[in-house]
């Protein structure tokens, strides 16, 4: 039989801010956009937050680069991959 290799799948990286430390493993991160208004032109910020599953001990403010990955939980589905700390 044949074995099948396994791809390499592109997965989503995003820039963020620690926005939330407080629970074990875990960090909440918000993720600013700014998008022009189709119609009017207008820019807007969007903001949207993430959980992502870290083993490092982040600070809230700590600029982070997340990855989209496996469920860790319910809601926890991005992985911290770069830590931007100064």
């Amino acid at each position: 039989m044949e074995e099948k290799s396994k791809k390499a799948t592109k997965r989503r990286e995003i820039n963020g801010v620690v926005v939330g430390n407080k629970m074990e493993k875990t960090v909440k991160v918000r993720v600013d956009t700014l998008e022009a208004h189709p119609v009017y032109k207008k820019v807007i910020n969007k903001k949207k937050v993430f959980f992502a599953h870290t083993e490092e001990d982040l600070e809230v403010g700590d600029e982070v680069t997340i990855r989209e990955s496996k469920p860790y939980s319910k809601k926890v589905r991005w992985l911290v991959v770069n830590n931007k700390k100064e």
